[in-house]
């Protein structure tokens, strides 16, 4: 019977929906090796996040830049401030908008979209010529990086079988360090340019990698399987679990959850072109009248990207500069040397998250991490406490242990914070809800993420910068009991099986 059902699947298998069918047609008695089944859910991972590779270098480029942009634009303090900030902010629209976006469109143009306007802001960006032009430009780059901020990782969770969906989920955040890593590289690579070509360079840089990796998403990726199902496309679906999944047998184990799921959700979803009530009728699910099981996974997803944000961690991104000169490091070259140094062992420790969530689970990682990141956040303040009131000039010593504390901050924060929260958020989310849900979630993180940067060098001046950092040290500290007290594992589980995980 096993047999019979797996050759009528293949003549649906046929179709241009994959490019390589041969696989599916051998008898369900003989199915592909075990690696060759994860490694194409790899490539499907790898180019959904490469997308955010962009958001990344773009998002932490003015740290060096700005050291540029002052004398070639003239920028003053504040605008450099509402420059670097900005973008988080403006993701706003666009990180709210991606979910209906993906419902709407599919997972995988969405983040063709997204590569289109990546490629567009960069453009902007390295041509603009005044204030007012790189907002603009900034705008343009924010609605590319808001789509791919949350459709990446929604795609991730939806393709990945259960025994790797950690690690393929947290790819995303490994790619948006190695876009910050490079962003630092590109800081230090073209600061001996002339003034007025250097930052533009950094930002030219950018314009290419986004047509190949909307080419690639063309070319090489399937849509999501839930997408597929929602939409009425069992075949398909099917098709594609086949490809991503260990077996034909879990392909159909999950196919049936898939379509209980969907049939579960009320209203149906909409046909192609029509989806604005639908929409509507998700976002009174998720906020006017929400089960008792979403509203326990929404304090869930929105605290932890409260948290993750609130930790501080953008004004270290975007402010190393300045938190380097305040003990005293005089040297451009110096400072955007330590800058490549934090984004190499941020992108490091990334992998070490990526490679232990499926083994140790979500929650050891969370807790962990926000334990290390308070700690470490203290230990910056303290040094930079040191380093700002001695009267006289700030030792080797105290420089040093500076980079130390900095390089221990993103260290930890990386491990757990930035691996896993995405791929956390995904994964317990309902289907029907999980673009609106992550478009919510991502807003969040967005909305902290601007507070924080547009505010750092103003609360710096109010209540110091190691008030600063000893105040991301007590939020993080108050995320570390959240984790504990509120977030229960999901290493394991089918993504059609986590609400049991909030019943109570």
């Amino acid at each position: 019977m096993g047999t019979t059902e797996h050759h009528g699947a293949a003549d649906v298998i046929a179709e241009p929906l994959l490019p390589s069918p041969a696989v599916e047609m051998e008898p369900s008695s003989a199915p592909p090796p075990l690696p060759r089944r994860n490694m194409f859910a790899f490539i499907c991972a790898t180019l959904a996040s490469m997308t955010t590779i962009l958001m990344g270098y773009n998002l932490t480029l003015m740290s060096g830049a700005e050291l540029f942009m002052r004398e070639d634009v003239g920028l003053t303090d504040a605008e450099v401030e509402v420059l670097a900030g900005s973008m988080n902010v403006f993701m706003l629209a666009s990180t709210l908008a991606a979910g209906w976006v993906a419902d709407h469109l599919g997972r995988r143009r969405t983040l063709v979209l997204a590569n289109a306007f990546l490629m567009a802001g960069a453009l902007a960006m390295s041509l603009g010529t005044s204030f007012a032009a790189l907002m603009a430009a900034r705008f343009v780059t924010s609605l590319g990086s808001g789509l791919a901020r949350v459709v990446a990782p929604v795609y991730n969770a939806e393709i990945s079988p259960a025994s790797t969906r950690g690690a393929l989920s947290s790819m995303l955040d490994v790619f948006v360090n190695v876009g910050i890593l490079l962003s630092y590289v590109s800081n230090y690579a073209f600061s001996g340019l002339p003034v007025h070509l250097g930052w533009r360079a950094m930002y030219a840089v950018g314009v290419v990698p986004p047509v190949f990796i909307a080419a690639g998403v063309l070319l090489v990726m399937p849509e999501s399987p839930r997408w597929l199902a929602m939409r009425g496309r069992q075949s398909d679906a099917r098709a594609v679990l086949l490809r991503t999944l260990d077996t034909p047998a879990e392909a159909d184990l999950w196919l049936g959850e898939i379509k209980r799921a969907v049939a579960d959700a009320e209203p149906p979803p909409p046909p192609a072109g029509r989806g604005a009530g639908a929409s509507v009728s998700i976002w009174k699910q998720l906020l006017v009248r929400p089960s008792t099981n979403v509203r326990r996974i929404l304090t869930c997803v929105l605290g932890l990207h409260f948290f993750v944000q609130a930790s501080g961690v953008d004004a270290i991104l975007l402010y190393s500069p300045l938190i380097f000169r305040a003990v005293g490091m005089a040297s451009d070259s110096a400072i955007l040397g330590a800058t490549v140094a934090m984004g190499a062992v941020k992108s490091c420790f990334i992998l070490v998250g990526m490679l232990f969530t499926d083994r140790l689970g979500r929650r050891p990682l969370l807790l962990a991490s926000t334990a290390g990141v308070a700690v470490t956040a203290t230990a910056l303040a303290v040094t930079l406490y040191v380093g700002t009131s001695t009267t006289t000039s700030t030792s080797p010593a105290t420089t040093a242990a500076c980079l130390a504390s900095v390089l221990a901050v993103v260290a930890t924060y990386s491990v757990g914070y930035g691996s896993v929260v995405s791929a956390y958020s995904a994964e317990v989310l309902p289907l029907r809800l999980r673009a609106q849900g992550s478009s919510l979630a991502m807003a969040v993180n967005k909305l902290m993420a601007g507070v924080v940067s547009m505010t750092f060098i103003s609360l710096a001046d109010a209540i110091t910068m190691p008030g600063c950092f000893f105040l991301y040290a007590a939020v993080t500290a108050a995320a570390f009991v959240f984790v504990y007290t509120r977030l229960p594992e999901t290493k394991g589980r089918s993504l059609e099986d986590m609400e049991v995980l909030f019943h109570k």
